[in-house]
């Protein structure tokens, strides 16, 4: 009889974790925190945008544009929360570093129609660097990808046919089945139907890389970190972050920090 409850207990929970794997990796809704609700509290000029994807899905977008800016980073964020979770982050890239910045609003996140799924998130992707080009008139030569946690695994599928000038990867993994296995690991990954599979397709992304991770990233291990980067092809550079929670990297690298994206951004725009 034991052994009867054992079984189904365990067939439960990765039922749940079959049917209900979205609510485990898409977190658009989370507790206020003390953030700026937008650039603008500081004074900063920005565009609030919205843009239409390629299956018709209205989502949320904002450019902040550098002065004097040399080109532009396209910003892919994490799992959780919306873009004014990202606000203070987003105006020191913006300050920080020599390009504008443009960031998207996964769908179903913040004012993002839709619901979150890894094909649709890769449209919003395509939607962000469409406008980017087209719209506001930035050569493809002269923007970088920047892809944070879950945005690393959407920026890694951007850069495979986008023609940027470089790739920021910051504390991703090799794919979401890797990550299922070190989270959950009595769970079979054959049973994990999102993939991002980052580790597959950037050995075939031929344009400059820096990957950035901590040790101390208790959400994605560093291991797959470190792993994503052995797995890509030169050139590419591997940037540790000493001391660092996964959301922390910015805030404990500080100026050094800011300092070697500027350096990988500068010298992907000299290319």
């Amino acid at each position: 009889m034991f052994v009867v409850v054992l079984v189904a207990g365990y067939l439960g929970i990765v039922g749940f974790m079959y049917f209900g794997q979205d609510r485990l990796i898409y977190f658009p809704d989370i507790p206020e925190r003390a953030v700026r609700s937008d650039p603008a509290d500081i004074g900063l000029a920005f565009e609030d945008l919205t843009l239409t994807t390629g299956d018709g899905e209205r989502i949320h977008a904002w450019y902040i544009p550098a002065d004097p800016s040399r080109g532009a980073v396209i910003f892919f964020h994490g799992n959780a929360g919306n873009l004014s979770h990202r606000a203070d982050l987003l105006i020191e890239l913006a300050t920080r570093t020599p390009a504008s910045v443009f960031v998207v609003g996964y769908r179903g996140y913040g004012r993002s129609e839709g619901r979150p799924k890894e094909a649709g998130l890769y449209l919003d992707a395509r939607a962000a660097w469409k406008h980017l080009t087209e719209e506001v008139g930035i050569g493809a030569g002269l923007i970088v990808i920047f892809g944070k946690s879950l945005g690393g695994g959407v920026a890694v599928d951007l850069a495979m046919e986008a023609p940027a000038a470089g790739l920021i990867v910051e504390s991703s993994f090799t794919s979401i089945p890797d990550m299922a296995g070190a989270h959950y690991p009595f769970v079979p990954k054959f049973l994990v139907r999102t993939q991002m599979n980052s580790a597959v397709k950037v050995p075939f992304i031929s344009m400059p890389k820096l990957f950035i991770h901590s040790r101390e990233d208790r959400v994605v291990p560093y291991r797959l970190g470190r792993e994503l980067f052995e797995t890509a092809t030169e050139p590419k550079r591997f940037y540790e972050v000493m001391g660092a929670s996964h959301n922390e990297t910015w805030l404990v690298g500080g100026d050094a920090y800011f300092e070697a994206l500027s350096a990988f951004i500068d010298d992907s725009l000299n290319r």
